[in-house]
């Protein structure tokens, strides 16, 4: 059998779908709003329970909690489609790299506490298809 225009053959012959790929990102990024949703009301009551609520109201341990729900939901996510732990942990790194390349501008003062989120969560898709792009046989054969 030969591949559609929408895959490719990798050089052990298994068809890459751009399909499962693209399902794939988006199944991720359910996963992490999910995260969001389920894991904020936790942190909040922990946090709250500790004395410490004010951490979710600081820009930067609240961009790294927030970053921590995403990655949580969707590493659970990951391993139950079988992925191994090293694409995993990748696909974490791709949600704290954005928020800590953006530490540099807060403290600067170049941007606020809005952009800093705003552009956290939006740099998160691009660094997520990089990873995803890295390791095509990872996301679009599952």
């Amino acid at each position: 059998g030969s591949a559609s225009p929408a895959e490719a053959v990798t050089h052990d012959g298994h068809p890459l779908s751009a399909k499962k790929f693209a399902l794939h990102f988006a199944e991720m990024v359910a996963a992490m709003a999910v995260g969001m949703v389920v894991l904020h009301p936790v942190w909040m009551f922990a946090l709250d329970a500790l004395g410490a609520a004010a951490l979710m109201h600081n820009p930067y341990t609240g961009a790294l909690i927030m970053a921590t729900n995403m990655t949580m939901a969707m590493s659970a996510w990951m391993r139950f489609r079988g992925h191994r732990w090293r694409p995993i942990a990748e696909m974490g790194a791709a949600m704290y790299v954005p928020f800590l390349a953006l530490f540099v501008p807060l403290a600067l003062k170049l941007i606020g506490t809005g952009a800093l989120m705003l552009w956290g969560h939006v740099l998160m898709l691009p660094a997520m298809a990089v990873a995803m792009l890295l390791r095509p046989h990872e996301y679009a054969r599952c």
